[in-house]
């Protein structure tokens, strides 16, 4: 319905009707909104980078809708400036006031790269990680939060069959993957390095003859079970002071089997 007045036209808002079903929802927004992002990287350069954004409001019972077109309105309002990693909470928190909502919710998923050396020759390649940002405003310093996950490819070999063969062991890639509330500041590096230290050896973009014997021995001489890569993992990220709050898992794709060995453990340090 419209109407005419001073020779306006005034559009009904039909999100910002009442309704009277009694039934709040938790998150509504929008998702898979393609969009740049500049990060900062542990030797004080910058990587540009791709990411997946999703945002939502928590919608009141009373409200038929919330307003789609203004979660990209914030975006675009801060796009004079990169979005790193330090403003996703002024973002979500202007994504709370523009929606009048109680809470919000930000997430951006992308792909980091980091120029790993070889352990032996050095020989340099891209390595890429999985990496997401998740960030929840709600108007209260105390229960707001800010979340990294990382997930790394790494190599790990089964223990048992170390022990009950003649020669040789099975080992599989696994991905250990990790969210993690902190204080303070922390890297991606730093993660990818904790999470590449729980496994039986990191894995590699480029080895040369030397780095495979030396990866291959690695692994042999430190053989884990996915309990053990999980373990060890707890352990790191509990002597780390920044780290409060942690959800980690390990899933090992095995290569005698034809399922996957999995773990899991959830950690406030408060």
């Amino acid at each position: 319905m419209t109407a005419k007045t001073n020779n306006a036209t005034l559009i009904a808002d039909v999100q910002g009707l009442a309704d009277d079903r009694q039934v709040a929802i938790d998150k509504v927004g929008v998702k898979n909104v393609t969009y740049p992002m500049i990060l900062r990287t542990r030797d004080g350069g910058q990587q540009p980078t791709v990411a997946k954004i999703n945002m939502y409001v928590a919608l009141p019972h009373h409200q038929k809708g919330t307003h789609m077109s203004r979660f990209l309105e914030v975006l675009n309002e801060h796009r004079n400036e990169p979005l790193t990693p330090d403003r996703i909470p002024e973002v979500t928190a202007a994504i709370r006031d523009k929606l009048n909502a109680e809470t919000a919710h930000f997430e951006a998923s992308f792909t980091y790269f980091v120029c790993k050396p070889a352990p032996v020759t050095g020989s340099r390649g891209l390595m890429d990680y999985e990496v997401t940002f998740e960030c929840e405003a709600n108007g209260s310093p105390e229960t707001s939060s800010f979340v990294i996950g990382v997930a790394v490819p790494a190599t790990s070999l089964c223990p048992c069959s170390k022990e009950i063969s003649a020669y040789g062991a099975h080992n599989q890639r696994c991905r250990i993957s990790a969210r993690v509330k902190f204080e303070g500041e922390l890297w991606i590096e730093d993660l990818i390095e904790t999470l590449e230290a729980s496994a039986s050896s990191p894995v590699y973009a480029v080895l040369k003859r030397p780095d495979e014997k030396f990866v291959t021995e690695a692994a042999y001489d430190n053989p884990k079970f996915v309990e053990d890569i999980i373990r060890d993992l707890s352990l790191l990220l509990d002597a780390d002071d920044r780290i409060t709050w942690y959800e980690i898992d390990s899933e090992n794709y095995e290569s005698i089997h034809s399922h996957n060995a999995y773990a899991q453990i959830t950690r406030s340090k408060g």
